[in-house]
């Protein structure tokens, strides 16, 4: 059997979330690894050892643990059972911006100065839900990276960055990704693309935009697309083209995203507005 199985469930230039799945083989310390990037990893099945150097973690569902680019690592099983993990990049900019400065290193690189941090339930629960989401392709790429910063966030501790402008400054960027949302409803935005489009970080423009709006990003566009879908519900014969013209990644998910926002199917909504 393999010593670890890494499956990717989501891969962006923002964040990348990987579930990997060990047996659990080596009950004193494995071969030392090491990872080009830094990662953030949320174990939620079983338990290890994380070694660096003489330093040791016990990684198990209330901890996440750090595991520094270009810093040699180990991982033993005392416990039999093997582990589950989900472990997630992030970029060098993202992180810098996200993670509290009394977390990182002094000498400028992308790395944590601890092996752990405790986390709590509403950490968990977010966890649970992203891997859940991701596994079953629920979802679009624009949430499905909003979720993963929101997970980020909580785990590492809210760091509220100070806008260099004032109110007004703010949301003219908020309505400037609005218009970027509008021009294309079908588009499978990434927060990368959309922050290009406004001229700041992605994770800036998830805080402003939630800030301002009340909801995050993500949700937004789908209500956009969604009241869309009201307008155009007599042109399509087949609701499935419907669904994918306005971005959505099946059928069932546009109907289950029209059912949650309007109490019934685009089916019974036509039938009972009458529009065909």
């Amino acid at each position: 059997m393999a010593e670890f199985d890494a499956h990717p469930l989501l891969i962006t230039g923002t964040v990348g979330v990987w579930d990997v799945i060990c047996p659990g083989v080596h009950k004193r310390k494995a071969a030392e690894e090491c990872v080009p990037a830094t990662h953030v990893v949320f174990p939620y099945r079983g338990v290890y050892v994380h070694h660096v150097g003489r330093t040791e973690a016990i990684a198990e569902a209330n901890q996440t643990i750090f595991i520094n680019e270009d810093e040699p690592y180990q991982i033993s099983h005392p416990v039999e059972g093997g582990d589950a993990s989900l472990s997630i990049w992030i970029s060098a900019a993202t992180l810098f911006e996200l993670a509290p400065k009394e977390y990182l290193r002094t000498n400028g690189q992308a790395a944590f100065n601890r092996s752990r941090l405790r986390i709590d339930a509403n950490a968990q629960t977010l966890m649970a839900s992203l891997r859940h989401s991701l596994n079953r392709g629920a979802g679009e790429t624009l949430e499905a990276e909003s979720l993963t910063i929101a997970l980020l966030r909580r785990a590492l501790g809210e760091r509220t960055r100070r806008a260099t402008n004032g109110s007004l400054g703010r949301q003219r960027l908020v309505d400037r990704a609005k218009l970027v949302l509008a021009s294309d409803l079908g588009r499978r935005w990434t927060l990368a693309e959309i922050a290009v489009e406004v001229g700041v970080s992605p994770v800036y423009l998830t805080q402003v935009f939630q800030q301002f709006e009340g909801i995050p990003l993500y949700r937004y566009q789908l209500q956009l697309r969604l009241a869309r879908a009201l307008d155009l519900l007599g042109d399509h014969d087949k609701l499935a083209d419907l669904a994918f013209e306005l971005g959505f990644s099946s059928h069932s998910h546009f109907s289950a995203a029209f059912k949650q926002a309007y109490g019934q199917t685009p089916s019974a909504f036509r039938r009972s507005a009458r529009i065909r």
